[in-house]
């Protein structure tokens, strides 16, 4: 089975609407219908757990029944982080029947602009190597500072890249890893290839889309419009 877990249970607060941003609306659409309708084009998805703050699910809910009919669909709660989010969504998948090959796609549902092609790419490259991600080339240098503000490091631009979602890997290996884990070590994880890169298992990055960007400031709804074409 593949499962997909459209990550929106944070509440936004970089965003600063008053309200999580997944229910920010352009064109009268909230930004979580935008997220989700790619997912319900790709046929390979048995399942699309949507997360939600534990304080919104209801909301969450009424856009899901006000939107889609499609039994695909299903609302769990967020965890407190990113990490508790994905357990959730595991845990979810599990009891709905994952097995040793099932895998699981994860998302930002602040990524509106993601394709299915994007997300069937994620699949076969999770079943082929184990864990896989989108990236995009750095384009700008990076600076490092370790030192209060000090330069301390500029890695060689043509080894960097961008991390997008889908990011996809198989639920077995990964309950397999993070039951492996130290305490330390979990408190590291803010995505899910955190976890595989901690072991040195393989990921597979791949080509992703510079359109596929992540919704997180005030700024990055004026950039949507322009391509929703509000």
């Amino acid at each position: 089975m593949i499962f997909a877990a459209i990550l929106a249970g944070g509440t936004g607060t970089r965003f600063g609407a008053g309200v999580p941003k997944q229910f920010f609306k352009i064109n009268n659409k909230p930004l979580l219908v935008y997220c989700i309708e790619p997912f319900l084009k790709v046929d390979l998805l048995d399942k699309i757990i949507v997360s939600s703050p534990k304080h919104y699910l209801n909301d969450t809910q009424k856009i899901i029944d006000e939107y889609f009919d499609d039994d695909k669909l299903v609302v769990i709660e967020g965890g407190k982080t990113r990490n508790g989010t994905i357990l959730n969504s595991i845990d979810y998948a599990i009891k709905s029947g994952a097995n040793d090959d099932s895998v699981m796609v994860t998302h930002d549902g602040a990524r509106i602009f993601v394709t299915p092609k994007l997300i069937e790419y994620s699949i076969k490259y999770a079943n082929e190597f184990g864990a896989a991600s989108p990236v995009v080339p750095a384009v700008d240098v990076i600076f490092q500072s370790k030192e209060n503000n000090k330069l301390t490091n500029i890695p060689e631009r043509k080894y960097l890249f961008h991390a997008q979602t889908p990011q996809s890997f198989n639920i077995k290996r990964f309950i397999e890893i993070y039951e492996d884990l130290t305490e330390d070590e979990i408190k590291l994880l803010d995505e899910a290839m955190m976890l595989f890169y901690l072991r040195d298992e393989e990921i597979y990055l791949f080509d992703g889309d510079s359109s596929n960007f992540k919704i997180t400031h005030p700024f990055d709804i004026t950039i949507a419009k322009s391509i929703l074409g509000d």
